[in-house]
C-alpha cells in the first residue's frame, strides 16, 4: 500500500502506568515475555503491506529508539522504513507535543513530503489484531473522509472512550470523549434499536472509538490547520462531524488499550488462559519483535501450569501458576510465583563480579510472589514474601509500589532478602 503513510503515536508521560513508565515510554513497555507493545501495531501494518511507518515520540524515548532500530530494518532495496520522529523545539514553535493532534501537527514538517493519499493513525499502547487493508478499503469503497475504527462495548467501558451515535443509515450523528454516567444516559444507545447497518447486542449498547483513524489527505492537513486543535478525540473528530464524511468501521475482535497498572496486568495474566481472545500463536500473522537469538530456557524440576516462559531462562525447582516469565529470568529453588509477570532481563549476571547488593539478578530461592509485577533487571533476595498481605490498593515502599492492589517492583530495583510485603 504505497499510498498510505502510518503515523504511530507513543503517548504521553504515561503516569497511569508508573512505575513501568518510569524510565521508558508507554510503547516500549514489555509485554507478553518478549514482546514491546510497539511490536503490535507495527506488526499490524507490516501484515497489511504498510511499510512507510512514522514513530512519534516525547517522553523517555531512547528504550523505543533502541527496540525500533534493532527489530525493524527494511530491506536495502526497498522504500520502507520505520522511523522514530521525536518531539523538537522549532523557530515556529518551542512548545512540546500537547495532544495526539497536536504531535501530528509538529510532526508534519517530516512527513508531509511523501507521496501518500492517506494517512493511517495507530496508537502505540493497545493490544489488538486487526487487517489495515480493510479497513483502509473500506475508508474509499465509502468514498469516506475520516474513517474511525471502533467497537462495541458497555456502560463501564464507555465512560473511558469516545462515544459515537449513528441514524438509521449508519451516519455518525455525534461524538463524545469519555461521557460521564449522566451524559451516558443522556445519549442512550449509539444506534437505534434494530438497526441492521449497526446491530449492537444489548450488553454492548455503545459504539467506542479505537483511537485508530484513517483520513485522506488534504482532509487531515485541512484539520490540522484549525487553531487551538491538540487532540483528535476532543477537537478535531467533532469539528469534522460538520464538515466532512466521517465514518466508523466496526472491528469485532479483541481490543485492550493497556495504558494503566491493572489494565497491563489483566492482558498479561489473559495471555496464560486456556482460549484467551488473544494470543501470540497466529502463524498466519506473527507479532515480530527484536530478534535476541537467546537459547532455549532450561527448566529443572518445576510444576507449571497456565504459565508463558520466554527464552533464555533458568527455572529451578520451582512453581509457577498463571504467570508470564520474561526473556533471561532465573528462578532459585523453591520459589512460588501465582498470578504474576515477570519482565526479565537485559542480561546475564556477569561471572566476574557480583552485585553490591549481594543480591543475584532474578528471583532468589525461597520466594513467594503472588499478583506481582516484577520489572526487567530487579533482584528479589532469598526468603522474599511479596504478597500484599494487607491488601493495599496505593503505596509507595522501600524499592516496591502497589497500585490498584497489585505490588510492582521496578526496574533495577534491589529487594532484600527476607522482605515481606
Amino acid at each position: 500500500m504505497r499510498d498510505t503513510l502510518a503515523l504511530i503515536l507513543g503517548g504521553g508521560q504515561g503516569s497511569r502506568l508508573f512505575p513501568l513508565t518510569q524510565h521508558r515510554s508507554k510503547p516500549a513497555v514489555p509485554i507478553g515475555g518478549k514482546y514491546r507493545l510497539i511490536d503490535v501495531p507495527i506488526s499490524n501494518c507490516l501484515h497489511a503491506d504498510l511499510r512507510r511507518i512514522f514513530v512519534l515520540t516525547q517522553f523517555n524515548s531512547a528504550s523505543l529508539n533502541r527496540h525500533v532500530a534493532g527489530a525493524y530494518r527494511m530491506d536495502t532495496f526497498s522504500s520502507g522504513f520505520v522511523e522514530i520522529l521525536a518531539a523538537e523545539q522549532t523557530p515556529e514553535s518551542t512548545a512540546w507535543f500537547q495532544g495526539t493532534a497536536d504531535a501530528v501537527r509538529k510532526a508534519a514538517r517530516h512527513f508531509a513530503q511523501y507521496d501518500a493519499d492517506y494517512y493511517l493513525i495507530l496508537a502505540g499502547d493497545h493490544l489488538y489484531r486487526m487487517d489495515y487493508a480493510q479497513l483502509l478499503d473500506a475508508h474509499v469503497d465509502r468514498q469516506a473522509d475520516v474513517t474511525i475504527a471502533a467497537l462495541p462495548v458497555n456502560a463501564e467501558d464507555a465512560h473511558g472512550m469516545g462515544i459515537f451515535t449513528f441514524d438509521w443509515r449508519g451516519a455518525i450523528q455525534q461524538f463524545e470523549e469519555k461521557p460521564n454516567a449522566e451524559r451516558l444516559a443522556a445519549i442512550g444507545r449509539s444506534a437505534p434499536e434494530g438497526s441492521t447497518f449497526m446491530p449492537l447486542d444489548d450488553d454492548k449498547p455503545f459504539v467506542a472509538s479505537m483511537g485508530i483513524y484513517v483520513f485522506t489527505r488534504e482532509v487531515l492537513f485541512d484539520l490540522l490547520e484549525q487553531e487551538g486543535g491538540v487532540d483528535f478525540g476532543r477537537e478535531l473528530i467533532p469539528a469534522a462531524l460538520d464538515k466532512y464524511r466521517v465514518v466508523a468501521h466496526l472491528h469485532k475482535g479483541y481490543w485492550a488499550d493497556v495504558g494503566t497498572v491493572e489494565s497491563f496486568y489483566d492482558a498479561n495474566i489473559m495471555l496464560t488462559q486456556p482460549g484467551a481472545p488473544f494470543n501470540f500463536y497466529d502463524h498466519r500473522r506473527p507479532v515480530y519483535t527484536h530478534a535476541r537469538f537467546l537459547p532455549p530456557s532450561r527448566i529443572t524440576g518445576t510444576r507449571m501450569d497456565r504459565a508463558l516462559v520466554a527464552e533464555g531462562c533458568y527455572i529451578d525447582r520451582a512453581d509457577l501458576q498463571e504467570s508470564v516469565v520474561g526473556i533471561r529470568t532465573t528462578i532459585g529453588a523453591g520459589t512460588s510465583i501465582r498470578r504474576s509477570v515477570l519482565l526479565g532481563a537485559d542480561s546475564y549476571d556477569a561471572p566476574t563480579h557480583g552485585h553490591p547488593s549481594g543480591v543475584g539478578l532474578g528471583i532468589g530461592p525461597g520466594v513467594e510472589l503472588d499478583r506481582v509485577i516484577v520489572d526487567k533487571n530487579a533482584r528479589i533476595g532469598e526468603g522474599c514474601r511479596l504478597v500484599n498481605e494487607r491488601k493495599l490498593q496505593t503505596f509507595d515502599g522501600p524499592n516496591y509500589y502497589i497500585r490498584e492492589g497489585i505490588l510492582i517492583v521496578p526496574k533495577d530495583a534491589v529487594i532484600p532478602p527476607g522482605t515481606v510485603v
